[in-house]
């Protein structure tokens, strides 16, 4: 009888532990697509200052690139690690819009840009959705899209 009040009381606290971990991994994956954003708004800095003539980047393939295959490019600029640049990190799809451009010599510069973060499976990988531009003001959907109204306090 005793050992199976001990179990039991094992099992119970096996349960809280399992629904303490989902709420430690979504807070992390929220975290992690936060700083995320912030990469890929510097990213895009150090991109715009690199290309002038292009501005800014339109796809995170453009941000990534294998720094072994050669020397940076506006196609493979070799900015963001591999794992960001895929689109997919820690629960999270992050994709990259580009804004107004400016067309000079058959050339088109872009002025602006928008990334967005949302997640994978709202509920399981995250709870809110993420978005930033070229300000680099994080702002955030609390319904887990990209319809980003509320500002993110830092």
């Amino acid at each position: 009888m005793e050992l199976l009040i001990v179990m039991a009381i094992i099992a119970i606290l096996s349960l809280l532990a399992i629904a303490s971990i989902g709420v430690y991994t979504k807070r992390a994956n929220s975290l992690s697509a936060v700083n995320s954003l912030q990469k890929i708004v510097q990213a895009q800095m150090m991109y715009a200052e690199s290309y002038p003539a292009t501005g800014y980047a339109c796809t995170l393939e453009a941000l990534g690139g294998d720094p072994h295959s050669g020397p940076p490019t506006p196609a493979s600029s070799q900015l963001l690690p591999s794992d960001l640049a895929s689109g997919f990190k820690q629960g999270y799809e992050f994709t990259i819009a580009c804004g107004d451009k400016v067309t000079a010599n058959n050339v088109d510069r872009f002025n602006s840009f928008t990334v967005t973060a949302k997640p994978q499976s709202v509920g399981k990988t995250g709870d809110r959705g993420y978005c930033t531009d070229e300000s680099g003001q994080i702002k955030f959907d609390p319904a887990g899209g990209v319809n980003c109204t509320q500002t993110l306090g830092q």
